[in-house]
């Protein structure tokens, strides 16, 4: 009867334990170093409950670019994650959303942004009501205009149907640290050689098409000089004038067809 007694309480003591749940942030690289457990992660807003210890990681991203944030969810309990971006460090995260309470549990449900609103990057993110097999992986892009170099990237995971985390309420908290630097362009594309010219020179800072040179040896929009001009044909010799603009070189063209013309009458006057 004495034992009969004594397990019945250690049932009871087992059925009142709230399950915790726990998840690592695997990237990017976490501000703080966790155990296999993902440690510490409770207190808002990036779980260091004063044994924490940085990692002194900075991630560094450019504005616009698609990011990898995986996590590994280390002991199950349903729910969904949230990712947002402060610019100026933890002090400028966004505050968790409100609970409202279950039938059960003080942690029954929680609005979720669809679609989100920065600083809030994504949310509703992951949604489960069992465990996962392995780790989860989702793509994020940052805003096209914000820079900044001491940013925090924040992924908490609200528990639905849980007990109170003393402190974190009914969330888990991650942080990583990140810089995201201005966008840098990249070389422009050479023009395409026109009839006559030379290719148009590189851009810079971004993507320009040089343009092709125009006929006759005209320099065309983006082109690095004129190319040769056209050629004439006459009693057999052909001349090749350099690259001059639309009104010299048909001048040109015109005194040396005179030219030829004029030699080519001589010579048959000669052989008559």
């Amino acid at each position: 009867m004495r034992w009969e007694a004594g397990r019945a309480a250690l049932v009871c003591v087992f059925v009142a334990s709230p399950a915790w749940a726990h998840f690592r942030l695997d990237a990017p690289e976490a501000s703080l170093s966790q155990n296999d457990l993902g440690n510490p992660q409770k207190a808002p807003p990036c779980g260091d409950d004063g044994t924490g210890t940085a990692t002194g990681m900075v991630t560094t991203y450019q504005e616009g670019d698609t990011i990898t944030v995986t996590i590994d969810e280390k002991v199950f309990h349903p729910g969904h994650y949230r990712i947002a971006l402060s610019t100026t460090g933890p002090s400028g995260l966004p505050e968790e959303p409100v609970v409202t309470a279950g039938s059960s549990t003080p942690c029954g449900t929680v609005p979720i942004q669809d679609p989100p609103v920065f600083p809030v990057l994504a949310d509703g993110v992951f949604v489960h009501d069992a465990p996962f097999t392995q780790p989860q992986t989702i793509q994020i892009q940052l805003p096209p205009n914000v820079t900044c170099d001491n940013c925090t990237l924040q992924v908490i995971q609200f528990m639905s149907n849980h007990a109170l985390n003393n402190p974190g309420g009914c969330f888990y908290h991650h942080c990583a640290d990140i810089s995201i630097s201005k966008a840098t362009g990249s070389g422009g594309v050479a023009g395409a050689a026109g009839s006559g010219g030379s290719a148009g020179t590189v851009g810079t800072g971004g993507s320009s098409t040089g343009g092709a040179a125009g006929s006759g040896g005209t320099t065309g929009a983006g082109g690095s000089k004129a190319g040769a001009g056209t050629s004439s044909d006459d009693g057999g010799c052909s001349c090749s004038l350099p690259g001059r603009g639309n009104g010299e070189t048909s001048a040109l063209m015109a005194a040396a067809a005179l030219l030829l013309a004029f030699g080519g009458r001589r010579r048959r006057v000669t052989s008559g």
